[in-house]
């Protein structure tokens, strides 16, 4: 009852959560079609299909008993455990006994020559009757072990490669997500300031922050977004941060190039952008440059920002050379989103600028 309850167990267990799962009609098909092989090749050694039939029909349920009691019971329990010595001496007690049945089940059902295959009439349980028996019970157990562990095998990948793919989405996400929020305070300060003065750029600069969020809440959720969305995010970021420094900055802007069925991760120029501000404009208390490029050729973007590199004597506090977040957010996002040959990232200080060179293959 025990077996017979185990192996329901485990035929429910395989047969339910996955692709590689092993359903009902699976055993009966592989036990079916082993069953018509088994009969018919030793039908044709035999030169009896009668016979071949009687002997795999006896066979065959103790293969079956064999294979389950192995698969789900002896190497969970012993296995899976590491009771190697344990599980050799429950594998071949289960043989013997197995071949004790069917020794005698093929002495009284279907012929008292047992093992019409071997060198001499065998009418009692020979030493030689034994070993090919156990050797061939071995075998089918093996067979169909190697089965199943196969099929866990790839149902364990399976389930990995799920985890990694939604492990992968959640940290995109979360990199997605990290546009400084000290941006959006300002910007909100900037409004307040404009409604006071009852300026008319209020609306405008309104509306540019809430096409930005938009984007930001809604769009980044795409794996690939447009990438003349991304440069309308980037402008209407610039447009806000220029409220913020009037005159004292200088951002020049150049696009060029196929932008139509462009794709690009979403927000993965936006950092490169904000870094320029968060760590030269805003240490700079004199006049400060942001140069900006983009053009496609060929299928591949070609992204260059620099911005002016604050030193000791003016900046108000030392510049962060590595570019702090922004950077490390982009690199991150790179290598979780695309293939190592699809970019290529280029960051160094030329002419008091520091610079930052991304070639991205968009089509």
């Amino acid at each position: 009852m025990q077996i017979n309850k185990s192996v329901g167990e485990f035929l429910g267990k395989t047969g339910s959560s996955s692709n590689y799962g092993i359903k009902y009609w699976h055993h009966i098909v592989f036990w079916g079609l082993y069953f018509l092989f088994n009969t018919l090749r030793w039908s044709s050694i035999h030169d009896d299909f009668i016979y071949s039939l009687k002997t795999n029909l006896i066979g065959f349920p103790i293969h079956m008993i064999l294979a389950y009691f192995n698969v789900y019971y002896l190497m969970p329990k012993l296995v899976y455990t590491q009771k190697y010595f344990l599980y050799t001496l429950g594998i071949v007690s289960a043989i013997f006994v197995m071949l004790l049945i069917k020794y005698n089940l093929t002495y009284n059902l279907v012929s008292t020559d047992v093992w019409p295959e071997g060198p001499v009439e065998t009418n009692t349980l020979t030493f030689g009757y034994a070993v090919q028996t156990m050797i061939g019970e071995v075998y089918v157990i093996s067979f169909f072990t190697a089965i199943k562990l196969t099929i866990d095998w790839l149902k364990e990948s399976s389930k990995l490669h799920d985890l990694e793919r939604r492990q992968l989405q959640t940290e995109l996400r979360f990199l997605r997500s990290q546009v400084s929020p000290h941006f959006f305070f300002n910007t909100l300060n900037n409004i307040y300031s404009l409604t006071l003065e009852k300026s008319d750029k209020a609306p405008e600069v309104i509306l540019k922050l809430s096409d930005l969020m938009r984007y930001l809440l809604y769009a980044t959720k795409k794996r690939k977004q447009d990438l003349t969305s991304e440069i309308e995010c980037i402008q209407n970021y610039i447009d806000l941060e220029r409220i913020r420094f009037d005159d004292s900055l200088k951002v020049n802007m150049h696009i060029s190039g196929e932008l139509n069925n462009c794709k690009i991760a979403p927000m993965l120029l936006i950092p490169l952008v904000e870094n320029c501000f968060k760590h030269g404009a805003s240490k700079n208390i004199g006049k400060m440059h942001i140069a900006i490029d983009l053009k496609v050729t060929n299928g591949f973007m070609t992204f260059n920002i620099a911005n002016t590199i604050p030193n000791a004597n003016t900046s108000r506090d030392l510049p962060t050379r590595a570019g702090g977040i922004g950077l490390s957010n982009v690199k991150k996002r790179l290598e979780l989103g695309y293939d190592q040959s699809d970019y290529d990232l280029t960051i160094f200080e030329e002419n008091n600028m520091f610079n930052v060179i991304l070639k991205l293959k968009v089509i």
